[in-house]
């Protein structure tokens, strides 16, 4: 049976899949990467650029063995799931984009790039987490999975906050949408923060194999607030191509 691959977002890590995990655990493997600089690789130096990002992935799934996967990425992840679809195509069978968009600006985004760029430094690593960590919920700090994320996303230093932060940046995916071949879904929460609807829509209207899920009352954190839902729509997705 084919592996799902997930790869999280800024300041994620693969410990925030565990219910993916759980949705999956009697028959499918799930491979949750920890992205340079994140996770359980807070250690290792980070990438500075959304291909560097999908490299070292494609990189790690080889070493791993790995022949053929669906692949899910998330908010960032989702820029790096672009760009291992285009790179990687005929290992990538089935793609979710997750809470992501084709623009690395992030146009809409709670803040701008500049501003989370300068609040890191003035603030600190961990402050900076926190506060980020809360925009993902629609609930913020209140909500029941803020503290878990928010404990995950600690572990990336200012180098690395910075470093995800330049990688956005300086990246598009807009122009190449295009060439993504793989039978794809969008997922969106209809309260998200970071994504507007306008960058969803247009991974819906330009990757030429879309379906859309519109998830009402959640933010950027949808398989985090609404779990057992995520993960039937996921779950119907990616059997339907098994």
């Amino acid at each position: 049976m084919t592996p799902l691959v997930l790869v999280h977002g800024f300041m994620g890590g693969s410990a925030q899949w565990d219910g993916q995990h759980r949705a999956f655990a009697n028959g499918r493997e799930v491979i949750a990467v920890d992205l340079p600089g994140f996770g359980k690789h807070a250690h290792l130096p980070p990438s500075n650029s959304i291909e560097g990002f999908a490299d070292w992935v494609i990189a790690d799934l080889r070493a791993k063995g790995v022949a053929q996967y669906h692949l899910l990425g998330h908010s960032m992840g989702g820029m790096i799931a672009q760009e291992i679809a285009r790179k990687d195509s005929a290992r990538t069978e089935r793609l979710v984009l997750y809470a992501t968009g084709a623009s690395g600006v992030l146009p809409g985004r709670f803040e701008t790039i500049a501003q989370s760029k300068a609040r890191a430094i003035a603030d600190g690593a961990r402050a900076t987490a926190r506060r980020i960590a809360a925009t993902w919920f629609l609930d913020g700090k209140t909500a029941p999975g803020y503290e878990a994320c928010a404990q995950i996303a600690e572990q990336a230093s200012l180098d690395a906050i910075q470093a995800g932060l330049d990688a956005m940046e300086a990246w598009s995916g807009a122009t190449t949408l295009k060439k993504i071949g793989a039978e794809t879904l969008i997922i969106w929460g209809d309260r998200d923060r970071t994504y507007a609807w306008e960058q969803t829509e247009r991974l819906w209207r330009d990757i030429p194999l879309t379906h859309l899920a519109v998830v009402p009352g959640c933010a950027h954190a949808v398989h985090l607030e609404k779990e057992d839902f995520f993960n039937a729509l996921l779950a119907g997705f990616i059997e339907a191509g098994s």
